[in-house]
């Protein structure tokens, strides 16, 4: 029985290293959705101060902004896609 107990142990053991390695994917595929999300998060926040900023006056701020803000969560979505974490 001491054999069987052994076995059921190891077993038991590669049971749970498999549940923490798909856990381990799952969160590095959060984790770079929550880092694409935040990138146009900062970006809006940063220019939705009520202080002066660069692109202020100008007719198409929103769309530079919007654009830059657009390039950076593509290359985000491109560099985490390079790695498969995507």
């Amino acid at each position: 029985t001491n054999i069987y107990s052994d076995i059921l142990s190891g077993m038991m053991d590669a049971y749970a290293s498999v549940i923490s390695n798909n856990l381990n994917v799952v969160m590095k595929r959060l984790t770079s959705i929550s880092i694409i999300l935040m990138i146009p998060t900062l970006i809006a926040s940063l220019y939705g101060m009520n202080v002066p900023n660069t692109f202020q006056d100008s007719p198409f701020g929103f769309w530079i902004i919007l654009l830059f803000s657009c390039l950076l969560s593509t290359s985000g979505v491109l560099f985490f896609k390079s790695r498969n974490w995507l």
